[in-house]
């Protein structure tokens, strides 16, 4: 953020104002200018690359989740970062915004980066409060090793009784809860059966862990590949809430964005905010008031399983592709078949549908994060071993990351095939030559076909079974595999 107000205050490092408004006869940034902006890029990539992934582990690690306490600080937890990460991004929307085009491109970059300095302060300065766990190496290390024994064994025949008769040991001090043995990829095993070539140390660790695994790392690696099916269904999900925050600028920008009788206009890019409120809005009402409702209910910590709220944030999408596609075809009538309200910037007759229309299904976006969002989020967190929980909080970005892929892949999909038919392309410039709301409509498809997907992964799907989402209130010290649920 310094590099990046640097280049807004000091004149050297940007291209000077343009005066006219020909574009075309404007001086370009010189290649250093080029290069000092795009450093500071490189380096916000590569702090929230540090940041966004390791902060969610550190905060849940500040609670006992031995305790029924720490459990519940846990939940809360999740649900709590994300509205003060929305409530931040709303503020850098609006605020921020306007103080960059209408006060200074300095003052505007220069306060986020008084925060960031504010924040690492603050941070450091409770350092001595922080619970902190210390590093075991590599996790990922354990992982192909794992996988690289199984192969060397895959010849082998696995015993009869693998819990008993398979290489069972775990390291003194170990952050990892012990895991039960499962019989899912048994492939896997392979790598924890102990042969006369296999030698062992005094204090029970295997001599060469690349040739005999434990079943401890076993049942970890097996943690992993449980979540990637459901991490996969992530993907699909995200993708329908990228392309909602895509293109209703573009509806905003060709609907009557006017607040009342006076000639006020609400911004285009200011209607994402009523997706962030839905979502604001969503939290205290489900963590303060739903969770102890359905923990009552349902007797379980909280209130349903991950799973399940995941589930209910792909259904929520469901229907908010459905109303977005339905508000934009009426946009699109309206457009044609009423008088207009003059032209769009970007070409195209404005609707005389008034852009507040756009607000349930933004509203509807905000409640599907709400549940399926942090419902991943902390779902990844519990599943995973407690050494890959940095790992656990990469994944939900990732997800988001290949959902932006996908997203453009679908679009240009879209364009290059819808543009050869009679009908003509979908989604072209001017929305009310092309058919957006056919797009919702066949994402909406795709995210029915992941839903099913979805539930059968979710059957499917055994959950680390210390973890308090399975077990119910009132059958705790029963065996922990009869309570397994979606």
């Amino acid at each position: 953020m310094a590099v990046l107000t640097l280049t807004a205050a000091i004149s050297k490092l940007h291209p000077p104002k343009c005066s006219t408004s020909d574009i075309s006869t404007c001086v370009g940034p010189t290649a250093w200018e080029m290069a000092f902006l795009l450093s500071g890029f490189g380096f916000l990539v590569i702090g929230a690359g540090g940041i966004r992934p390791c902060n969610l582990a550190f905060g849940a690690d500040q609670f006992n989740p031995a305790t029924k306490t720490g459990q519940k600080g846990i939940r809360s937890f999740f649900n709590w970062y994300y509205f003060t990460f929305t409530f931040a991004v709303m503020l850098s929307v609006t605020l921020i915004v306007y103080i960059q085009s209408n006060v200074s491109w300095a003052i505007g970059l220069g306060i986020p980066a008084a925060l960031m300095l504010f924040s690492c302060v603050l941070f450091f300065m409770g350092s001595r409060l922080y619970v902190k766990l210390k590093p075991e190496g590599s996790p990922l290390t354990s992982v192909a090793q794992v996988l690289v024994a199984a192969t060397k064994k895959r010849k082998l025949k696995l015993p009869d009784e693998p819990s008993l008769s398979l290489f069972n040991y775990i390291p003194k001090n170990s952050l990892n809860s012990k895991l039960s043995h499962t019989d899912q990829f048994r492939f896997l095993d392979k790598s924890a059966v102990i042969t006369p070539k296999d030698q062992i140390n005094s204090d029970g660790s295997a001599v060469n862990p690349w040739k005999l695994c434990s079943i401890q790392q076993v049942e970890e690696v097996k943690c992993l590949v449980r979540v990637m099916p459901i991490w996969a269904s992530s993907i699909i999900f995200l993708t329908s809430i990228v392309l909602q925050d895509t293109y209703v600028v573009f509806q905003a920008l060709q609907s009557d964005r006017r607040l009342g009788s006076g000639d006020f206009k609400v911004p285009a890019a200011s209607y994402t905010i009523f997706s962030m409120l839905g979502l604001t809005l969503c939290i205290p009402i489900y963590d303060r008031l739903m969770v102890p409702y359905l923990r009552k209910l349902t007797g379980k910590q909280g209130g349903i399983t991950l799973l399940q709220r995941m589930g209910i944030g792909i259904v929520f999408s469901l229907i908010t592709l459905l109303v977005a596609g339905l508000v934009e075809a009426h946009r699109r009538n309206m457009a044609l078949t009423r008088p207009t309200l003059g032209i769009a910037p970007k070409g195209g007759q404005i609707s005389s549908m008034s852009a507040l229309w756009l607000v349930p299904q933004l509203f509807l976006n905000g409640i599907c994060q709400c549940f399926n969002c942090i419902g991943q989020i902390e779902f990844y967190y519990k599943q995973f071993p407690e050494n890959m929980r940095s790992i656990a909080g990469s994944f939900f970005f990732l997800g988001l990351a290949g959902s932006s892929y996908l997203n453009g892949f679908l679009v240009y999909f879209v364009h290059h095939t819808t543009s050869r038919t009679k009908g003509g392309d979908w989604l072209p410039e001017d929305l009310n030559k092309g058919k957006l709301d056919y797009c919702y409509f066949l994402v909406a498809v795709l995210g029915f076909i992941n839903f099913g997907y979805f539930l059968v992964c979710a059957k499917w799907y055994r959950y680390k079974a210390d973890d308090d989402e399975i077990i119910e209130l009132s059958d705790i010290g029963k065996n922990p595999t009869e309570n397994i649920i979606v």
